[in-house]
């Protein structure tokens, strides 16, 4: 058996890749010799380093080389990784990476098109269809409404208008236009001036907004003209009518805009995400009247196949849509009339269908039935993406490649892992290398090669522990994920926390929820089972989040940006909450959406702890000298930042054949401060080294400072103590911004009554670290909250006090509650699909 001590000679065999000096990140130096044609998984702790060396090492190198075969014009359209810390590869195939990623930024991208299923799809309604009379032959484009000849003329292909109304930008009709009746027009002195000019125009801003005429309104709101007027500032409208009969001299010349305009001038204009979300609020979408939401012209959608135009085709779930296919795919739905009379269409039908029918057939296989061609992108989990392409790199039968891919399992059911794991066997059958980076112990498990990075995260790992067999890592003392693995690592058995109530829904209608009545035990630990698209987040991240908003007085959830108009209008949405309102003070959801969008936000800025930084520099007495206060330490301050790189810490490089380099700032060195900023000292560090310390440094260096402990040790015990405090915000996965969320929160002093909803929060956390999340949430259950988690994990499972589980299967045959109880009697459940998984867990 071959360890990765082996020696490096044998990876002149070209069953061999050979890795020597990987420096990547925290990779500390490492030699590797990993076998070809192999399924390998890569594990370790979060931040281990496991990632660095998959992705950050041996894709990044593999994708370096293709793109040198290619020529320099064309690697201009390629978005190129940076070229890794490594002294040589040997033996690397070509790679594939399938990385997890949150869907595509725009709805135009569907299942369909991900997968290639569309392009089938209109071939077929083009070259098979039925056509009425009336109707000309037409090439599949016409039946895209993403090209100029199949879009539907009035939506532009995308199946709803967006426009205002007077009600949208006129809420409470009783207010005056001086009591700013005309919500959508700006705040503060914009909207002051808007009032200013209509006083001048002569129109009564006392009078209520319902008492004027409709015409009047009407011009205000809707007029495209942009009249210029002289303006007298604070006059009133008495004195502006004096101050026109003498001609005074006005205050300026100012030009009226109507609320329309500025509402429609400012979302596709500014470059504010708070502006665009301020005026999305006025904004309202409704179906197309044109097309009714299909999105294309009358023309495409009058061509039938199997009765159905091709929107409706498009909205059948993907197993459907394979039982339609089937029929055409074996022949049995052509008539002997028709294979008489159209020999050719049918040949051609035939065998499209049965190109649809071998794909549907696979995305089945990876429990993706539940899905709609025309679902967008951008409401896919990270984990129905992935599996979507991976399926269609299965249908490409490629052979030869390396498959890079990260935690395929992730949102994954164990139900749903055996047929993940079906469909890893297929491309490794084919011939393919897969190099797995990945948590979950049944793949760990399915693995025939572990590389076990570790010990620790950040600077504690970066060390290759084992690299062999799996019957071989139950030797390495020093692996975390050996005593998982070989169940040396067991949760205690305990007895499970009594409710102090219940959290009542009723008639919950949302997706494939239908008048569901659902009870939540309140004052325990919750967790909400199933398998994917069984409806738990459904019930859970939308019916509970929104009704329990809407009664403790919160705003609904703003939308990240340019999501303003991607949400699609609710459906016979419905559901009440009957109790529990009385033990519920406060709604606190712990999402994965990032905690910022730039480099400029980061883990020290996003939990506050850097204000009690900031105050500990400015408190020193060269920065009381210099009359230096806490903004002086702030990098995003002009006074106290690098005036090169504007606090960035880097400066981009222009390269025009290759990837764009981002090298440290030539000025600051990377520092983000000027030099004088730099001079003052804390314990001899300058604001910039402290960003530059981990979590758990900084723990030790602060230790006289009560307030930062606090901080710094919830961070250590949800598991990110490996991160740097400076740590920019791009740079985190949706698992780690969701726990600096959670250590954010946990900081706060605890009253009790409050609901915590967290969604998957062991995403990409190796089991040592989902023990520490359970302590945490623990922690919250025992200061008299509730916690509800929709999870996967059967080990967080096993170890709550109460389970919902959803189900029984995915789609239209999910929806319904199952079981419900202490996870002891949920294992008995044989209807339930999570029993088995968790009945093996609570029984090992």
């Amino acid at each position: 058996m071959l360890n990765h001590n082996s020696n490096v000679s044998v990876a002149k065999d070209t069953r061999f890749v050979c890795v020597r000096g990987a420096r990547e990140h925290n990779l500390k130096n490492v030699n590797l010799i990993i076998p070809r044609d192999t399924l390998v998984v890569f594990t370790g702790v979060s931040g281990s380093g496991k990632t660095s060396l998959a992705f950050g090492t041996l894709y990044a190198e593999a994708e370096r080389r293709y793109l040198e075969s290619v020529s320099p014009y064309a690697r201009r359209l390629f978005h190129q990784m940076p070229v890794p810390k490594v002294d040589e590869i040997e033996g690397l195939p070509p790679a594939v990476a399938l990385q997890q990623q949150r869907g595509l930024p725009t709805t135009r991208s569907t299942v369909g098109s991900v997968t290639t299923l569309s392009n089938l799809l209109r071939m077929l309604y083009s070259r098979t269809g039925d056509y009425p009379p009336d109707v000309k032959f037409m090439d599949s484009e016409y039946f895209s409404p993403n090209t100029p000849m199949g879009a539907c003329p009035v939506c532009h292909g995308l199946g709803r208008i967006y426009d205002v109304t007077e009600r949208s930008m006129v809420p409470d009709d009783s207010l005056t236009i001086r009591e700013r009746a005309v919500a959508a027009w700006p705040t503060a002195w914009q909207g002051q001036n808007l009032r200013d000019i209509l006083v001048s125009l002569g129109h009564d801003v006392d009078k209520p907004w319902r008492e004027l005429p409709k015409a009047e309104r009407d011009w205000i709101l809707f007029t495209d003209e942009q009249p210029v007027v002289p303006v007298y500032a604070g006059f009133t409208p008495e004195e502006v009518r004096e101050a026109h009969r003498r001609r005074m001299e006005p205050s300026y010349q100012g030009t009226f805009t109507s609320a329309k305009r500025h509402v429609m001038h400012t979302f596709a204009n500014t470059e504010s995400a708070s502006m665009k979300k301020r005026v999305a609020r006025y904004m309202i979408s409704r179906i197309c009247p044109e097309c009714h939401g299909k999105r294309l012209r009358k023309e495409a959608l009058a061509v039938k196949f199997d009765g159905r135009d091709i929107a409706e085709m498009a909205r059948l779930p993907l197993k459907q849509l394979a039982a339609v296919m089937e029929r055409y795919a074996t022949g049995k739905a052509f008539k002997k009339k028709e294979i008489e009379s159209h020999p050719e269409r049918v040949a051609v039908a035939q065998q499209i269908a049965q190109n649809l029918y071998a794909r549907l057939s696979l995305l089945l296989d990876l429990g993706l039935g539940y899905l709609l061609m025309e679902r967008s992108s951008p409401t896919l989990s990270p984990g129905e993406l992935q599996r979507l392409r991976l399926a269609t790199q299965i249908y490409s039968n490629l052979f030869g490649v390396v498959y890079v891919l990260d935690e395929p399992s992730a949102g994954l059911h164990p139900a749903d892992t055996a047929a993940l794991l079906r469909a890893l066997d297929k491309l490794k059958a084919a011939g393919n290398s897969l190099f797995i980076v990945e948590h979950d112990l049944d793949v760990i498990r399915h693995a025939e090669w572990v590389i076990d990075v570790g010990p620790g995260p950040g600077d504690q790992g970066g060390q290759v522990l084992y690299s062999g067999e799996l019957p071989g890592l139950s030797k390495v003392s020093a692996s975390s994920t050996r005593r998982y693995l070989f169940c040396e690592e067991r949760m205690p058995y305990r007895e499970p926390r009594k409710p102090h109530g219940w959290f009542i829904l009723e008639g919950i209608a949302r997706n494939n929820l239908n008048q569901l009545d659902v009870a939540f035990p309140l004052g325990v630990f919750v967790t909400v089972t199933g398998v994917s698209g069984s409806g738990k987040s459904s019930l859970v991240s939308q019916a509970v989040v929104d009704l329990l908003s809407a009664r403790l007085g919160y705003e609904a959830p703003a939308p990240e940006e340019g999501e303003e108009l991607r949400r699609p209008e609710p459906v016979n949405e419905s559901g009440k909450i009957t109790a529990g309102m009385e033990n519920i003070k406060r709604l606190v959801v712990v999402d994965q959406k990032p905690i910022g969008r730039t480099p400029r936000s980061n883990l020290a800025t996003y939990t506050g702890l850097f204000d009690h930084v900031r105050q500990l520099f400015a408190a020193t007495k060269m920065a009381k000298a210099r009359r230096y206060d806490a903004g002086r330490f702030s990098f995003n301050v002009p006074k106290g930042r690098c005036a090169t790189c504007q606090g960035e810490g880097s400066v981009m490089i222009e390269l025009l054949f290759l990837p764009s380099v981002y090298a440290p700032c030539p000025t600051c060195h990377g520092a983000r401060y000027n030099a004088k900023t730099l001079e003052i000292v804390y314990r001899d560090k300058n604001i910039a080294d402290v960003l530059a310390m981990t979590v758990d440094e900084a723990k030790a260096f602060f230790q006289e400072e009560p307030p930062l402990q606090r901080s710094l040790d919830v961070l250590r015990e949800v598991g990110v103590g490996y991160l740097r405090l400076g740590q920019p915000a791009p740079e985190l996965s949706g698992g780690e911004a969701q726990r600096i969320k959670l250590a954010t929160e946990l900081q706060r002093a605890g009253k009790g009554y409050t609901l915590y909803i967290l969604d998957e929060p062991t995403t990409g956390l190796h089991p040592a670290d989902v023990d520490k999340l359970m302590i945490q949430l623990n922690s919250l259950v025992d200061a008299g909250n509730t916690v509800i988690v929709v999870e996967q994990d059967m080990r967080m499972v096993a170890s709550s006090d109460w389970v919902i589980d959803i189900g029984p299967g995915a789609g239209d045959e999910g929806g319904k509650i199952v079981a419900a109880g202490p996870p002891s009697k949920v294992a008995t459940i044989k209807e339930s699909k999570t029993a088995p998984y968790l009945a093996a867990f609570i029984g090992n």
